[in-house]
């Protein structure tokens, strides 16, 4: 589904990223763990269009993502949450989800996902009217999935989905990417908690610095005694 190769990505002079490659298959949860500043969220810029790189490719399905504005390769079924959640504020949890949609015109397809979404969360349901900005960090977080959601993703890039939660929403958050990945959306996970992104990938990289170190099954590299000792706590 989706294949990086050789991938480069640089601030000025500074080389983020130094020639990684990897691939997220179809029906996969595959997550990049890593320390802050390896390049995870860059990784993810690059890939939505956010960034472009120096060098190497992205494919979608066969399609070149490198050279396509960001609002075409949503179109084409890739969508992110980004990191921080970003949702807009002044604008009430329906109309968050609304935006997330911005690219369809199926009326009845938008209807029906956003059911779908309330089915999901059925806190947003309960908020639906309430402005985006006077949700809990937990409620946002979800609020961000949902409008991801709505862009009826193949593919939905997830930017340290858990960060600033509490441990209990934690919990929560990963039992429903679980359930967005077994309804048929593929997902591509970053993030710092290596224990709980490791328990449920299919497969998983370890990028440090810019460069993929380790790879192998979510279960495989959590065994591995170098996984251990740097991101599990021993």
């Amino acid at each position: 589904m989706l294949k990086v190769e050789n991938l480069k990505v640089r601030y000025g002079m500074i080389e983020a990223i130094k020639g990684i490659s990897f691939e997220v298959r179809d029906g996969e949860i595959v997550t990049l763990i890593g320390a802050n500043g390896a390049g995870k969220t860059t990784t993810m810029h690059a890939i939505s269009g956010l960034l472009k790189p120096a060098s190497g490719s992205i494919t979608m399905d066969g399609q070149d993502l490198v050279k396509m504005p960001s609002h075409k390769i949503v179109s084409l079924g890739l969508a992110q949450v980004p990191e921080g959640r970003r949702v807009f504020a002044q604008q009430t949890v329906e109309e968050n989800l609304i935006l997330g949609a911005y690219t369809r015109r199926d009326k009845a397809g938008i209807a029906k996902d956003q059911e779908r979404v309330f089915d999901l969360f059925p806190r947003l349901k309960e908020r639906r009217t309430q402005l985006a900005g006077t949700l809990s960090g937990g409620e946002q977080q979800m609020l961000a999935m949902g409008r991801a959601l709505m862009a009826k993703p193949k593919l939905v890039l997830m930017d340290e989905p858990s960060m600033g939660l509490s441990p209990l929403l934690v919990k929560e958050i990963f039992h429903i990417i679980e359930d967005i990945n077994k309804q048929g959306t593929t997902v591509l996970l970053v993030e710092q908690n290596a224990r709980m992104a490791l328990a449920i990938a299919d497969r998983a990289y370890v990028l440090e610095t810019g460069k993929i170190t380790l790879e192998g099954t979510g279960e495989e590299l959590a065994k591995d005694e170098r996984v251990r000792k740097a991101y599990l706590g021993g």
